[in-house]
C-alpha cells in the first residue's frame, strides 16, 4: 500500500511539475517571437503588411541615423477602394521630407518567403549591403530567420514595430493578441519544418 502511494505522489509531483514548466513557457513564448535588435545598416528594409507603424517606425530608425535609405515593399496586387497599394504609396512618399531616401520595392509574394524573392531584385542593386529590416514586433524572427535563408549575401539585423491593437507579448491577457499569438507560431513552425527545407 505505501509503494503504491509513493508512486502515485510520484506521478501527481510529476504532472505538477510538468504543468508549471508548461505554463512557464507558455508565458514566455510571446517573447519568443519577438527581436528587436537594430544595427547601423545601409538600407532599412520595411516588409509589406502593417502600414501604420512599420513605416513610422523605419522613419524613426532613419532619423536616428540606423540607415542611410528606405526599401519600402509595397503589395502590387492589392487595391483600397480605387486606388493601387503602389499609387498610395507614392502619395505617401510625396508628402515625407527625405523622400529621396526612399525607394518602392513592388511585391507580387503573398507570404513572407516569397516577399524575399521579389525584395532580392530590390536589393540586388547593393554589394553585401547591411539591411535593417522592420516588421511587425511579433513578426521578427520568422521575418530575419527568412530573409536570411532565401536572400543570403547580405548582414541582417531586425527592428520591432509594435502595435498594441494586434500583440503584447503578455498574449493570453486580450482575445486578438492570444489570436496574432497562435497564428505567428504556427507560421514560424511551418517555417521551420517544412519550407525552409523545400
Amino acid at each position: 500500500m505505501d509503494g503504491k502511494n509513493v508512486w502515485h505522489r510520484s506521478w501527481l509531483l510529476a504532472f505538477i511539475l510538468l504543468g508549471a514548466l508548461s505554463i512557464g513557457l507558455a508565458a514566455k513564448a510571446g517573447s519568443f517571437l519577438v527581436v528587436d535588435a537594430p544595427r547601423s545598416s545601409d538600407v532599412i528594409l520595411v516588409l509589406a503588411g502593417e502600414t501604420n507603424h512599420r513605416p513610422e517606425r523605419a522613419l524613426q530608425l532613419l532619423a536616428q541615423g540606423f540607415g542611410r535609405r528606405i526599401v519600402l515593399d509595397v503589395p502590387t496586387n492589392a487595391k483600397i477602394y480605387e486606388f493601387t497599394q503602389m499609387q498610395l504609396a507614392q502619395g505617401y512618399l510625396h508628402d515625407l521630407p527625405p523622400a529621396t531616401a526612399i525607394s518602392l520595392c513592388p511585391i507580387d509574394g503573398l507570404s513572407t518567403r516569397d516577399e524575399a524573392k521579389d525584395v532580392a531584385t530590390c536589393l540586388a542593386s547593393g554589394d553585401r549591403e547591411r539591411v535593417l529590416i522592420v516588421t511587425s514586433d511579433f513578426h521578427t524572427r520568422r521575418a530575419l530567420s527568412i530573409l536570411r535563408h532565401e536572400i543570403p549575401g547580405h548582414e541582417y539585423s531586425v527592428a520591432a514595430s509594435r502595435d498594441e491593437e494586434q500583440f503584447g507579448v503578455r498574449w493570453w491577457t486580450h482575445r486578438q493578441w492570444a489570436k496574432t499569438f497562435v497564428d505567428e507560431w504556427l507560421r514560424l513552425i511551418w517555417w521551420k519544418s517544412v519550407d525552409q527545407w523545400r
